[in-house]
């Protein structure tokens, strides 16, 4: 994958890039059939669908057509393809979306209820997607979480915004209980109803 990466324009969702493309970096050759904190689903299942969510997000803005399979339904299989050159399809079909957005607009489409919101919402919530499925990437091959307090704080903002609608659907688990010593990224994960300790073992 190359470095020169489509830059959105938006500080929280290119650093959601940024933190996907490093997680699926890092997968060993023989680390796609691992599982992951998504029950069920191993890492190929979560790259698929995070790979159809970024491509959703970006033709929610452009029109263009979404993926052409069920980003909740991948199929988990990746012979013949190149998880390098898919991921960077959708990384940059979106960060090219965002980086047309009129910041000043009152509201842009998503493909999440309620379906519109405000362009730094909208453009944190296709960032809180990538990077929550790094996170699990990289808690199912062993590597170093991807999330900082940094990160963690916007997108944490953005879940409380748009999260609860979801978990109906399985978007997302209920959240976990808070811990005082929660940190932001615990904190998040917890939320989003993630263990922080997860481990395949």
């Amino acid at each position: 994958m190359s470095d020169d990466m489509t830059s959105s324009g938006w500080d929280v969702l290119d650093a959601s890039h940024k933190a996907l493309r490093t997680a699926v970096r890092a997968v060993p050759a023989d680390g796609w059939h691992l599982p992951t904190p998504c029950a069920g689903w191993t890492v190929t299942h979560v790259f698929q669908h995070a790979v159809g969510d970024q491509i959703g997000y970006a033709a929610a803005l452009t029109g263009e057509p979404g993926p052409d399979f069920d980003p909740f339904a991948p199929s988990g299989d990746l012979e013949g393809a190149d998880p390098a050159a898919l991921l960077e399809d959708a990384l940059a079909r979106a960060a090219k979306a965002w980086s047309g957005v009129d910041r000043d607009a009152a509201e842009v489409p998503v493909p999440v209820p309620p379906h519109t919101l405000s362009p730094w919402s909208g453009s944190a919530a296709c960032g809180l997607d990538a990077a929550v499925h790094a996170w699990d990437i990289t808690r199912a091959t062993g590597g170093p979480s991807p999330l900082t307090p940094e990160l963690a704080r916007p997108l944490l903002k953005v879940a409380r915004e748009i999260v609860e609608p979801l978990r109906p659907y399985g978007a997302y688990a209920a959240a976990l209980t808070p811990d005082e010593s929660d940190d932001g990224v615990t904190a998040l994960l917890r939320y989003l109803g993630r263990d922080p300790r997860w481990s395949a073992s």
